[in-house]
């Protein structure tokens, strides 16, 4: 079994995509292999790859995100057993605005919570809103 290297900003800034090739397997041939668990099993997949990371910040996920092309991520309140944080940017808007297929963003909540863990030493669980008149994305973290 080949070794393979952890995922960081410096080395994935390194990896090149437009972005729609990732959308043909996510929105077109793991709903075909999956079914209907495949929101499910993206939003573990977003763990699982969470798992395989080196961020340690709230700027190192901030960039992430951005090189992943999953949008641009801010916290915008956090509570004591919640923190709220907003997707956006051209990214989140084309996805949006698109008519190929229904959108979600379980895949980038699933990595979400589990970065909140290994940030923050507690769990967290993500759900995400979307909110199309803004072209945006609610995803809020709850302590579990």
């Amino acid at each position: 079994m080949r070794e393979t290297a952890k995922l960081s900003t410096q080395n994935i800034s390194s990896l090149v995509s437009t972005g729609a090739g990732f959308d043909l397997l996510r929105y077109y041939t793991l709903p075909d292999f999956l079914g209907k668990d495949a929101p499910y099993l993206l939003y573990f997949m977003g763990k699982n790859i969470a798992r395989e990371t080196t961020l340690e910040t709230w700027e190192d996920l901030y960039e992430f995100f951005q090189y992943m092309g999953w949008g641009e991520l801010k916290l915008i309140k956090e509570k004591k057993k919640e923190i709220i944080f907003h997707l956006s940017g051209h990214i989140v808007e084309k996805r949006l605005t698109q008519k190929l297929h229904n959108v979600d963003f379980r895949l980038e909540s699933g990595f979400l919570a589990q970065m909140i863990q290994i940030i923050t030493s507690d769990t967290y669980e993500c759900f995400e809103q979307i909110n199309k008149k803004e072209n945006a994305v609610e995803i809020t973290a709850i302590k579990g």
